[in-house]
C-alpha cells in the first residue's frame, strides 16, 4: 500500500503522527509537504500534489491534513477521479471507502484528537470498497 500525505501548517503536527503511525505499519508513505509548522503554508497547493500523485498510482491513496481537513476536501475534489472524504468519526471513514470508494482522507488537527485520527486512518486504510453494482454505478457518475 502507497499512500501519499500532505498538510498545511495547521496540520503538520497530526500530519507527523499518522506518517509516524503508517511507518510502524510498515505502510510505504510520500510525504508532500509542509515540511514545518511554523510558516504559513496554502492548503491547495498541498492537496494538488497530493491528488496528483493518487491519480498517477491508482492503487494508492492520499490523507491531507489542515486544520479542520474541510479545506482540504474542498480542494481535493476540485480534480477528476478524486473523491476525498471528511471524516472527524470511525464511521465516516468506513463508510466513505465501503460505498464512496473514497481515495482521499481529509482530517483535521483542530478537531479531533490524535488517538481517534489514527483509528480514523487505520479504519480509512483497511476498509475495502463494496463493489455491489450501486455503489459502483455512483461512484463512475462522481468521476464522469
Amino acid at each position: 500500500m502507497k499512500i501519499y500525505i500532505g498538510s498545511d501548517h495547521a496540520g503538520y503536527n497530526l500530519k507527523q503522527a499518522v506518517k509516524d503511525h503508517l511507518e510502524k505499519r510498515d505502510v510505504t508513505v510520500t510525504d508532500l509537504g509542509s515540511f514545518e509548522g511554523e510558516d504559513s503554508v496554502d492548503y491547495p497547493i498541498i492537496a494538488r500534489e497530493v491528488c496528483e500523485k493518487v491519480l498517477e498510482y491508482p492503487h494508492s491513496k492520499g490523507i491531507m491534513v489542515c486544520g479542520t481537513g474541510q479545506g482540504s476536501a474542498m480542494a481535493c475534489n476540485r480534480h477528476k477521479g478524486i473523491r476525498a472524504a471528511l471524516c472527524p468519526t470511525v464511521e465516516l471513514a468506513e463508510m466513505s471507502r465501503r460505498h464512496n470508494h473514497a481515495n482521499v482522507l481529509c482530517l483535521g488537527e483542530r478537531i479531533i484528537d490524535e488517538k481517534t485520527a489514527l483509528t480514523i486512518v487505520d479504519t480509512f486504510l483497511d476498509t475495502e470498497p463494496d463493489s455491489a453494482k450501486r455503489h459502483k454505478k455512483r461512484v463512475e457518475m462522481l468521476d464522469k
